[in-house]
Protein backbone atom coordinates (compact mmCIF):
# COMPACT_ATOMS: atom_id res chain seq x y z
CA UNK A 1 0.00 0.00 0.00
CA UNK A 2 1.62 3.25 -0.82
CA UNK A 3 2.54 5.80 2.19
CA UNK A 4 -0.16 8.43 1.17
CA UNK A 5 -2.83 5.88 1.32
CA UNK A 6 -1.89 4.46 4.59
CA UNK A 7 -1.82 7.72 6.05
CA UNK A 8 -5.15 8.33 4.51
CA UNK A 9 -6.55 5.05 6.13
CA UNK A 10 -5.10 6.02 9.61
CA UNK A 11 -6.67 10.05 9.08
CA UNK A 12 -10.24 8.09 8.52
CA UNK A 13 -10.07 5.70 11.55
CA UNK A 14 -9.59 8.32 13.83
CA UNK A 15 -12.24 10.35 12.68
CA UNK A 16 -14.73 7.47 11.61
CA UNK A 17 -13.80 4.30 13.67
CA UNK A 18 -11.45 1.06 12.63
CA UNK A 19 -8.21 2.13 14.20
CA UNK A 20 -6.16 -0.68 16.78
CA UNK A 21 -7.52 1.68 20.09
CA UNK A 22 -11.24 0.65 18.89
CA UNK A 23 -11.84 4.58 19.65
CA UNK A 24 -13.08 7.43 17.21
CA UNK A 25 -14.84 11.13 16.75
CA UNK A 26 -17.59 9.88 15.19
CA UNK A 27 -18.99 7.29 18.09
CA UNK A 28 -17.45 9.44 20.56
CA UNK A 29 -19.39 12.59 19.92
CA UNK A 30 -22.49 10.39 18.94
CA UNK A 31 -25.17 11.50 21.04
CA UNK A 32 -23.46 14.56 22.54
CA UNK A 33 -26.60 17.08 22.75
CA UNK A 34 -25.69 20.56 22.02
CA UNK A 35 -25.69 21.55 25.68
CA UNK A 36 -23.29 19.05 26.48
CA UNK A 37 -21.08 19.73 24.01
CA UNK A 38 -21.02 23.18 25.47
CA UNK A 39 -20.72 22.34 29.17
CA UNK A 40 -17.94 23.68 30.54
CA UNK A 41 -16.33 21.86 33.66
CA UNK A 42 -13.33 22.23 36.13
CA UNK A 43 -12.22 24.62 33.83
CA UNK A 44 -11.46 22.68 30.37
CA UNK A 45 -12.59 23.40 27.43
CA UNK A 46 -15.44 22.16 26.00
CA UNK A 47 -16.73 19.43 24.28
CA UNK A 48 -17.79 21.91 21.46
CA UNK A 49 -14.23 23.71 21.45
CA UNK A 50 -12.33 20.70 21.33
CA UNK A 51 -14.43 19.86 18.02
CA UNK A 52 -13.85 23.38 16.77
CA UNK A 53 -9.95 23.13 17.34
CA UNK A 54 -9.75 19.66 15.84
CA UNK A 55 -11.49 20.85 12.72
CA UNK A 56 -9.32 24.00 12.76
CA UNK A 57 -6.55 22.36 11.74
CA UNK A 58 -8.40 20.09 9.36
CA UNK A 59 -9.65 23.23 7.44
CA UNK A 60 -6.07 24.75 7.28
CA UNK A 61 -4.29 21.42 5.89
CA UNK A 62 -7.27 21.22 3.12
CA UNK A 63 -7.10 24.57 1.76
CA UNK A 64 -3.23 23.65 1.58
CA UNK A 65 -3.31 20.59 -0.39
CA UNK A 66 -6.45 22.20 -2.33
CA UNK A 67 -3.44 25.06 -3.58
CA UNK A 68 -4.41 27.52 -0.85
CA UNK A 69 -2.16 29.22 1.43
CA UNK A 70 -1.63 27.81 4.41
CA UNK A 71 -4.06 30.64 6.78
CA UNK A 72 -3.92 29.38 10.51
CA UNK A 73 -2.79 30.71 13.92
CA UNK A 74 -2.81 29.45 17.13
CA UNK A 75 -4.64 31.67 18.65
CA UNK A 76 -7.88 31.33 16.90
CA UNK A 77 -8.02 27.34 17.05
CA UNK A 78 -10.31 27.39 20.02
CA UNK A 79 -12.80 30.34 18.76
CA UNK A 80 -15.58 28.45 18.28
CA UNK A 81 -18.04 30.55 17.31
CA UNK A 82 -21.34 30.72 19.91
CA UNK A 83 -23.38 27.07 19.84
CA UNK A 84 -26.58 27.88 20.61
CA UNK A 85 -28.64 25.01 19.03
CA UNK A 86 -29.17 21.49 18.21
CA UNK A 87 -28.59 22.78 14.39
CA UNK A 88 -25.49 24.86 15.51
CA UNK A 89 -24.04 21.58 17.10
CA UNK A 90 -24.93 19.84 14.57
CA UNK A 91 -23.51 21.89 11.56
CA UNK A 92 -19.96 22.20 13.51
CA UNK A 93 -20.21 18.17 13.69
CA UNK A 94 -21.40 17.49 10.23
CA UNK A 95 -18.63 20.27 9.18
CA UNK A 96 -15.52 18.18 10.73
CA UNK A 97 -16.51 15.03 9.66
CA UNK A 98 -16.94 16.33 5.84
CA UNK A 99 -13.75 18.07 5.73
CA UNK A 100 -11.75 15.13 7.31
CA UNK A 101 -13.33 12.65 4.39
CA UNK A 102 -12.16 15.63 1.98
CA UNK A 103 -8.57 15.65 3.51
CA UNK A 104 -8.47 12.12 3.26
CA UNK A 105 -9.24 12.06 -0.45
CA UNK A 106 -6.77 14.57 -1.25
CA UNK A 107 -3.99 12.72 1.06
CA UNK A 108 -5.28 9.49 -0.41
CA UNK A 109 -4.31 11.23 -4.24
CA UNK A 110 -1.13 12.55 -2.59
CA UNK A 111 1.83 11.47 -4.46
CA UNK A 112 4.45 9.55 -2.34
CA UNK A 113 7.39 11.33 -3.74
CA UNK A 114 5.80 15.03 -2.38
CA UNK A 115 5.69 13.39 1.60
CA UNK A 116 9.16 14.65 2.30
CA UNK A 117 8.39 18.06 0.66
CA UNK A 118 7.85 21.15 2.16
CA UNK A 119 4.48 21.70 3.85
CA UNK A 120 3.16 25.55 2.58
CA UNK A 121 7.29 27.04 4.24
CA UNK A 122 10.08 25.37 5.50
CA UNK A 123 9.51 26.32 9.08
CA UNK A 124 6.34 23.54 8.94
CA UNK A 125 8.15 20.67 8.35
CA UNK A 126 7.44 17.98 5.74
CA UNK A 127 4.10 17.18 4.42
CA UNK A 128 4.12 14.20 6.02
CA UNK A 129 5.02 15.19 9.65
CA UNK A 130 1.67 17.27 8.85
CA UNK A 131 -0.72 14.54 7.90
CA UNK A 132 0.47 12.53 10.54
CA UNK A 133 0.99 15.41 13.35
CA UNK A 134 -2.41 15.72 12.34
CA UNK A 135 -3.51 12.35 13.09
CA UNK A 136 -1.79 12.26 16.41
CA UNK A 137 -3.38 15.76 17.10
CA UNK A 138 -6.98 14.28 16.50
CA UNK A 139 -6.34 11.79 18.52
CA UNK A 140 -4.77 13.53 21.47
CA UNK A 141 -7.82 15.80 21.35
CA UNK A 142 -10.03 12.57 21.13
CA UNK A 143 -9.15 11.36 24.46
CA UNK A 144 -9.63 14.68 26.28
CA UNK A 145 -13.53 14.80 24.63
CA UNK A 146 -13.81 11.23 25.97
CA UNK A 147 -12.82 12.29 29.43
CA UNK A 148 -14.92 14.79 29.36
CA UNK A 149 -18.08 13.09 27.85
CA UNK A 150 -17.24 10.13 30.99
CA UNK A 151 -16.85 13.66 33.71
CA UNK A 152 -20.15 15.07 32.52
CA UNK A 153 -22.12 11.96 32.52
CA UNK A 154 -20.97 11.61 35.95
CA UNK A 155 -22.09 14.69 37.31
CA UNK A 156 -25.94 14.73 39.25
Amino acid sequence: MLVSKQIAKHLRDVFFGGNWTSVNLKDTLNNVGWEEATTSSYSLNSIAKLTFHINYYVSAILKVVRGGPLDAHDKYSFDCPPIQSRFDWEKLVNKTFTEAELLAVHIEEFPDDQLDKNFADEKYGSNYRNFQGLIEHTHYHLGQIALIKKMLGQQP
